[in-house]
């Protein structure tokens, strides 16, 4: 399976997000190594397997392996991260801000890639997952490392998405 047939199977009701699939993977805002990495940390971030399939179909040959490892690395340790942290934003108790997380985050500082690639996938993970303490720290390092706000901000619209994909066929197969 492909973008392409990904594209296929939302209904026309999406037409929106069927569309914006087809543009996002034209992107050129990203390096292709950029971009795919975004799409396939974002598919599994949203947990569908027919979108997994789908942008994993369409990275064989976009992404190098280390790319494709690092991109399952950020939905990964993302998932774990933004459950901790986006739970000490939101409780009101500011002690737990203050206790060392005590846990594994190896994968951030040895990505298998270049760091602001994982930072940018991070960032798309982030999005999907509601973490705002994590979105803050992962842009504020791309920024740094140079990339612009309209880089950012794909990342952020390729999450949304993919994302909104899987949300799609999640409903569609409920439904039926």
């Amino acid at each position: 399976m492909s973008i392409d047939a990904l594209r296929d199977q939302i209904p026309d009701y999406a037409k929106d997000i069927r569309l914006n699939l087809g543009s996002l993977s034209t992107e050129t805002v990203l390096s292709d190594q950029q971009k795919w990495g975004c799409f396939l940390a974002s598919a599994l971030a949203g947990g569908n397997a027919d979108v997994i399939k789908a942008v994993a179909a369409e990275t064989e040959g976009k992404l190098s392996p280390e790319a494709a490892t690092a991109a399952k690395s950020a939905a990964a340790i993302m998932a774990m991260n933004n459950v901790y942290y986006r739970s000490l934003h939101l409780m009101s108790e500011q002690t737990y801000a203050t206790l060392p997380a005590k846990l594994r985050m190896n994968v951030l500082g040895n990505p298998g890639v270049e760091k602001v690639d994982f930072e940018l996938w991070s960032i798309a993970v982030s999005a999907i997952n509601g973490c705002g303490m994590c979105l803050d720290s992962h842009e504020k390092v791309v920024r740094k490392a140079g990339l612009s706000t309209e880089q950012v901000q794909a990342a952020i619209r390729i999450g949304a998405v993919v994302k909104a994909a899987s949300a799609v066929l999640d409903g569609e197969a409920a439904l039926n």
